[in-house]
């Protein structure tokens, strides 16, 4: 029995049976009659729904005193279980080690949107504290009843309270619970997902209080990761259970036409499951069901290979009718102020596609038992895999439950949520528990990739030199051709391959700043996908979607104007920006690197090795990062290695700083692998990008040798994202360092070392 089986049988009353406990479920204001009539109706076994406007579904007091928090989110990699326990053992005067977090399943917690824009803590820890202060504040007036004193003279200390006059008369969170249900509803906004909020009528510490929020506690999950003594979502077996693989074509876009069972019927066990495009096979054993997907003869239809030239995607993107276009931002008259400038500058760029390339390809196990689906899958989101399984097997949604366990890493829409669903087709075909693994292949050729796009942008200077005007536009794949998450069939390849009718969405971004141009236009198109239909090159959510792109493309171009008009790149962006927590980012990172202030590029290097640095700064929902990269660069070979980064972060009040260091540390990693090496290659035919070799990301001998952070911390603003802020101006901070050190632009991602070869010559 491996831990996440075990887990298969957890429920909220197992969990807090332990020892007698049962769940306090406390939300609006309650009188002591209140109290007492609702503790009599739990003494009679009534049970709380598992629903928002429950405080049951977010905590419980067990009977030994120690609190399981029930959380809509998960921990992707960045710690957020340890954040999310230090803001309820906060808020309920508990130690941090007496809460537990229980994340991501759908029969023990609501739907908070899951692993999602970096809202772990912005919003689901917002929720979650709300609820640890309700829950106290109720607790104390169960405490005053029974000790007979005031709840203002209540003190709380490790779980247990007291009358601050008379310390003799104490009782503990256990002691009140007393096994009894507590039900009262909290104040929820009717709103699931992200914005999912539902108070009570206690109001959270005030952050003078704190002692267990803002200290830097440890994970303790590292060690169990990496000495193999925790299961991952391939670890998980049930009775019963068969093997699956997936068969796709050669040719995007082809189906089966033929498919000859007979050709696999020497693989004990093996089955085939057919339906329109959608094909796989299931065995036994694995082994049977990988030689099954070998074997088996299928033939496909004929189809114009749809994807053009790898070497003409820029100009497929230029030259491509608009689907959708927007103005997100427009200040003044910039058409007008561009007549009359005394000089323009203007500059293009452009981003590839590019892939998760998670440490591994999916795995999901999918079983249907007496009209009940219980699915195990690595998904960011399974509230919405949840929906995504009850639609593609038509079953009603409180008969699916979908457990997270943990897989290989996303950030992202990657391959989870298409594992899932083919293993749920599968399943219902062959009537048995199916456990699905796709290939490496499959894993990094066929997951929704992160959209191509393009970016122009232009600058307006009078005779000073000062920017009277900036524009910016995109152009670009929709990062949401298909949706961030697979709660809809027409968003994952079962509902592709099955024949589904089609949702394409529309949807890019504009930078994120505070310049403070007085003409300003920033805006966006999205182009149609190169193939409508079980593409390997649909687009979705990668890593703070669409921000590296645009915030390469903008913040190169902001020190292009730097450069143009003799400026240092700092000085020149603080002459524009307006915003004080920006300005104090971009200061405390250029004082930590000992920034030496003077234009790009620099004058006093001929040597066959150059070295440079780069500043680029962004903003992403709330959140402010200023980088600065510096970078050695080998002429010769064209090898760049990004040797040094100082980063400067501001995310408002902070849980725990060293979760959060190794949170920005992660960013910078993936950030300088994705702008160095990070490139979805195809032909007309199909994604050949699809493995380690072909799709190269940086390896530990690459990764940088110092990551610098400066943490600035606001504890009187409310927590905001960080699970992807940081990722956002890496690339520009690289460019800006090459430039530095060469005088050469380089306007294409990646800077792959045969492409900075032919840019320096």
């Amino acid at each position: 029995m491996t831990k996440f089986e075990n887990k298969a049988s957890f429920t909220r009353r197992s969990v807090l049976l332990g020892g007698g406990a049962l769940v306090v479920s406390v939300g609006a204001a309650v009188s002591l009659d209140t109290v007492l009539s609702i503790q009599q109706a739990g003494a009679q076994g009534a049970k709380p729904p598992l629903t928002p406007d429950q405080l049951s579904s977010y905590i419980a007091v067990n009977a030994d005193g120690s609190v399981s928090a029930f959380f809509g989110k998960m921990d992707m990699g960045h710690g957020l279980r340890v954040a999310i326990a230090q803001m309820v053992a906060e808020e309920l005067d508990v130690p941090f080690k007496a809460v537990k977090v229980f994340m991501g399943d759908t029969a023990t917690s609501v739907n908070q949107g899951g692993a999602s824009g970096s809202t772990g803590i912005h919003f689901g820890g917002k929720q979650m504290r709300m609820a640890a202060a309700e829950a106290r504040r109720v607790l104390i007036e169960m405490a005053a009843a029974k000790l007979d004193a005031a709840a203002a003279n209540m003190i709380v200390v490790n779980g247990v309270v007291s009358d601050a006059f008379n310390r003799d008369k104490t009782t503990s969170y256990a002691e009140l619970i007393g096994g009894k249900y507590f039900n009262v509803q909290l104040d929820w906004n009717k709103k699931l997902g992200n914005e999912l909020y539902a108070p009570g009528k206690a109001q959270p510490k005030k952050p003078s209080e704190y002692k267990i929020v803002g200290q830097p506690i440890k994970r303790e999950d590292v060690a169990p990761k990496v000495f193999c003594q925790e299961d991952f979502c391939t670890d998980i077996k049930v009775p019963g259970m068969v093997h699956g693989r997936m068969i796709r074509p050669a040719v995007a876009g082809a189906v089966p036409v033929k498919v000859d069972e007979a050709s696999i019927k020497d693989i004990p066990g093996a089955q085939v499951v057919w339906d329109k495009g959608f094909l796989g096979v299931v065995a036994d054993k694995e082994w049977d069901a990988i030689k099954a997907a070998q074997k088996l003869r299928v033939e496909w239809s004929q189809v114009v290979p749809p994807f053009p030239n790898q070497a003409s995607l820029y100009d497929h993107i230029r030259k491509a009718p608009v689907r959708k276009s927007e103005v997100e931002q427009q200040n003044g008259n910039v058409e007008e102020v561009f007549k009359t400038a005394a000089r323009v500058i203007e500059a293009e760029y452009e981003w590839p596609f590019q892939s998760h390339s998670s440490m591994g390809p999916a795995c999901a196990l999918v079983e249907i038992k007496d009209g009940e689906v219980t699915c195990w899958s690595g998904t960011q989101k399974s509230h919405f895999v949840q929906q995504g399984l009850a639609l593609t097997l038509n079953v009603p949604l409180d008969k699916v439950r979908v457990i997270w366990a943990m897989g290989p890493g996303s950030y992202g829409r990657n391959d989870a949520d298409d594992c899932a669903m083919d293993a749920a087709v599968l399943a219902k075909a062959v009537a048995k528990p199916v456990r699905l693994q796709y290939t490496r292949e499959q894993g990094t050729g066929w997951d929704p990739k992160g959209p191509a796009s393009t970016h122009k942008a232009r600058a307006a200077l009078d005779v000073a030199g000062k920017v009277i005007a900036y524009e910016f536009s995109s152009k670009a794949f929709s990062r949401v051709d298909v949706n961030t998450n697979g709660g809809h069939p027409w968003d994952t390849l079962a509902g592709h391959t099955m024949g589904v009718a089609l949702k394409s969405g529309d949807g890019f971004g504009v930078p994120a700043e505070s310049y403070a141009f007085d003409n300003k236009k920033l805006s966006w198109e999205t182009i149609p996908p190169l193939l409508d239909r079980s593409s390997p090159l649909r687009s979705a959510h990668l890593r703070d979607p669409v921000g590296p792109q645009i915030h390469f493309a903008s913040e190169s171009f902001i020190d292009e104007v730097a450069a143009a008009v003799g400026a240092d790149p700092i000085e020149f962006r603080l002459r524009y920006i307006k915003e004080p927590r920006d300005v104090a980012v971009i200061k405390a990172a250029a004082e930590k690197a000992q920034w030496d202030a003077r234009p790009s590029p620099r004058r006093d290097q001929s040597a066959g090795k150059v070295s440079g640095r780069g500043i680029a700064y962004a903003q992403r929902n709330g959140t402010r990062v200023a980088i600065i990269a510096e970078v050695d660069i080998d002429r010769s070979t064209g090898k760049i290695w990004a040797r040094k980064f100082t980063v400067a972060h501001d995310c408002g009040q902070i849980i725990n700083p060293d979760g959060l260091v190794k949170c920005i540390e992660g960013n910078i990693v993936q950030g300088v692998s994705r702008t160095l090496c990070e490139e979805v290659t195809f032909d007309n035919k199909m994604v050949t990008s699809i493995d380690w070799k072909t799709y190269p990301i940086l390896d530990i001998t690459e990764t940088p040798a110092q990551v610098n952070v400066v943490l600035i911390n606001h504890p009187e603003l409310p927590p905001t994202g960080a699970g992807e802020p940081s990722i956002r101006p890496v690339a520009a901070a690289i460019a800006n360092a090459i430039f530095d050190a060469t005088g050469v632009r380089i306007r294409r991602v990646p800077f792959s070392p045969d492409r900075v070869k032919q840019a320096l010559s």
